[in-house]
């Protein structure tokens, strides 16, 4: 049965692992307003999706 020799360190450990990062969160232009927001999801900054004013939303 294979068993390491020596105990790996941290820093060799990670260096290996550099790019198991997770990937971004895809974004998208609102149609409406232009800000990003997430797909499928109501924008954030007018409050519409799919063309429907879905939540009031206050100006600040």
């Amino acid at each position: 049965m294979a068993v390491p020799k020596r105990k790996l360190s941290k820093r060799r450990k990670r260096l290996r692992r550099g790019h198991h990062t997770g990937a971004g969160m895809a974004t998208q232009a609102c149609p409406r307003c232009g800000s990003a927001r997430l797909p499928h999801r109501v924008c954030g900054s007018c409050g519409y999706y799919a063309g429907k004013k879905r939540l009031e939303v206050e100006d600040s």
